[in-house]
């Protein structure tokens, strides 16, 4: 944890999920090379998969396609086949982050708002959640298809502080990767980034944001009493 840390001064948090709250590359990995195999591709080691997760299923499915050399033109059916394997399996083959269901527990305490906001889509994310104990922590959930368009833009952000009655100065957003940071700086809201998780195979320090957590159970730490 950063030693020379800012205390933020903040009503809600906002959270994202894979990579943050769950590492869920496990289950991208079944699903994806189920897919792959239904549409008699070749198999993408879980290294490679792990660079393309963050900007949503639709972006993920068109660089698994591109990566294994299948024709864009396979995409609806890739698509179709992926929503399938991955609910089949949703939450088996991930795990939560050491310390995170601690964290929310706390910042519950501390008497902040908080919601889950992920590229996810809905219908995965409210199910992984719920597998794994984390719902209940949670006011609001917002999928990737929850609103016109997705993190790196500040608009989920805008929108899930509405969703919340708080302001995005006053609301801090938590997550590992560029995504989350560069859609809380034009949202104007605080960012905080966990220093594990998915951040497209780039040194997460190097990403603008405030400060950096090793596990959400420090941001206790960064908030005033």
């Amino acid at each position: 944890m950063d030693t020379n840390r800012t205390i933020f001064h903040v009503d809600a948090a906002i959270v994202d999920l894979d990579g943050t709250l769950v590492d869920t590359l496990g289950d991208f990995d079944v699903a994806l090379n189920a897919m792959l195999r239904e549409l008699g591709l070749p198999a993408v080691p879980a290294q490679a998969i792990e660079h393309m997760v963050g900007r949503g299923s639709e972006h993920l499915i068109h660089s698994v396609l591109a990566h294994v050399g299948g024709p864009p033109g396979l995409y609806e059916a890739a698509w179709s086949s992926y929503q399938q394997q991955y609910l089949s399996i949703n939450g088996e083959h991930s795990r939560v982050y050491a310390g995170a269901t601690e964290g929310l527990e706390r910042l519950r305490e501390r008497g902040l708002r908080l919601a889950c906001l992920t590229n996810k889509p809905g219908n995965f994310a409210r199910p992984l959640l719920e597998r794994k104990g984390l719902t209940r922590y949670f006011d609001v959930v917002f999928g990737g298809d929850a609103f016109e368009r997705k993190k790196p833009d500040p608009l989920p952000l805008t929108k899930t502080c509405e969703a919340l009655g708080t302001t995005p100065e006053r609301t801090l957003m938590v997550g590992d990767s560029s995504n989350d940071a560069r859609a809380a700086r034009a949202a104007r809201c605080p960012v905080v980034l966990v220093t594990y998780g998915y951040n497209h195979g780039e040194p997460i320090r190097a990403v603008d944001a405030d400060g950096f957590v090793d596990s959400i159970d420090e941001l206790g730490g960064w908030l005033a009493a």
